[in-house]
């Protein structure tokens, strides 16, 4: 058998011991390549500080810690996050940071390429360094990476120049590959690769006895036959949890699970308050791994209507549990969403998440093949596809 390829990815987005759930689905995507025999991959995960660690920084400069292992090696250099203007300074700073313990890695032990697993500050930072140790460069668009950070114009600009260096990009769907172009990155150079899932996890579970289950763990009543709605992730604006609520007026009978933390939680418990929904709206913050698809298979809709998205988790995990999404129309909505089976495009509006709710509860599909639509998406498929696209720039 011939050596392993031998990949370096930089990568901001990963999980750590004061944020063990930050970037999970990029540590999953990698572990799932470095799995196969024919790949070895080695991660440097540049953590930002400032100055002065204080408060929440302070825990993170604990984890700056490296794990070194046959497998897959994490590597967690340090670089100075200037606040209020770090975002112009990240990807200099980050290259600054990497690029000495990247020229010795590689001096050990060659690589083959370099990708980045975040478009900003990751792509321009990895552009560096895959031009300073002369290797091949991939860059992977995200969303937010591309969305937000797309509409800044000294991002943008820095952006296209790592784009224009690669020798490939990745989007999580479709659309944002599309979106990629319309910034101005070659769209022959783009290649759709979907997020990957862990299939053992994600699954339909029996209903029987799930809702009391489910009410054991989170220590909340849970009637057996009383709808359930759930919503998941980060409680910011663009995610609109703020609609599911306001929707859940129109829904008196309805129970609502909302699994996320974030900046807009004291707003929307507000809200909650305000339309006398409380009692029947619970902010669960971050759940264990186990207790995630419980809340899947238990729950008759996964409602996230979002004004932004590349290809959601949430959308993935909830379809492969068997369990239809609500979803607004953007991203790679229609991507998944192509039948009934899979759940709903509503405007985002709550009257039509409302209207979108009573559809599924009077016609819920079938479990089965709810989580079929999704059936191509395991992680040993998702590095499968990774490893076609990597070994073609390695080989270009």
């Amino acid at each position: 058998m011939s050596d392993p390829k031998r990949l370096l990815s930089i990568s901001t987005l990963y999980p750590n011991a004061a944020r063990p759930r930050f970037g999970t689905f990029v540590s999953q995507s990698l572990e799932a390549l470095a799995d196969r025999p024919d790949w070895h991959v080695t991660v440097i995960n540049p953590i930002g500080l400032p100055p002065v660690a204080m408060g929440d920084y302070a825990m993170l400069a604990k984890a700056a810690v490296n794990r070194e292992c046959e497998a897959m090696a994490v590597y967690r250099p340090r670089f100075t996050l200037i606040p209020k203007i770090g975002g112009r300074l990240n990807p200099r700073m980050i290259a600054r940071a990497v690029l000495p313990l990247a020229r010795r890695l590689h001096a050990a032990q060659p690589f083959d390429m370099v990708d980045a697993q975040f478009f900003y500050p990751d792509g321009p930072a990895a552009a560096a360094i895959a031009s300073a140790l002369r290797l091949p460069l991939a860059i992977k668009g995200r969303g937010s990476d591309i969305h937000y950070w797309g509409t800044r114009a000294f991002a943008r600009s820095k952006m296209l120049d790592a784009a224009q260096q690669s020798a490939r990009l990745l989007a999580v769907s479709g659309a944002l590959a599309d979106d990629m172009a319309e910034l101005g990155m070659e769209r022959a150079k783009i290649a759709v690769h979907y997020t990957g899932l862990d299939r053992d996890r994600f699954r339909p579970l029996q209903h029987e006895g799930l809702r009391r289950l489910l009410s054991e763990r989170l220590s909340i009543p849970l009637a057996e036959r009383e709808p359930l709605l759930c919503t998941i992730g980060a409680l910011i604006p663009l995610k609109g949890q703020d609609l599911v609520l306001r929707a859940m007026v129109e829904l008196p009978e309805a129970r609502l699970l909302i699994v996320g933390h974030g900046p807009d939680e004291a707003r929307l418990r507000a809200l909650a308050d305000e339309l006398g929904v409380a009692q029947r709206a619970h902010f669960l913050g971050s759940v264990d791994h186990d207790v995630m698809p419980l809340i899947l298979s238990a729950s008759q809709a996964m409602v996230l209507p979002s004004a932004r998205e590349g290809l959601a988790n949430a959308w993935v995990e909830a379809l492969a549990c068997g369990t239809p999404i609500i979803i607004g129309d953007v991203g790679g909505a229609r991507e998944l969403v192509r039948g009934p089976e899979a759940g709903l495009i509503v405007a985002r509006e709550p009257e039509s998440i409302a209207e979108a709710v009573r559809i599924l509860l009077d016609n819920p599909p079938d479990p089965a093949d709810t989580a079929q639509v999704v059936g191509g998406f395991g992680w040993a498929e998702h590095a499968e596809a990774l490893d076609r696209i990597y070994s073609e720039v390695i080989a270009a």
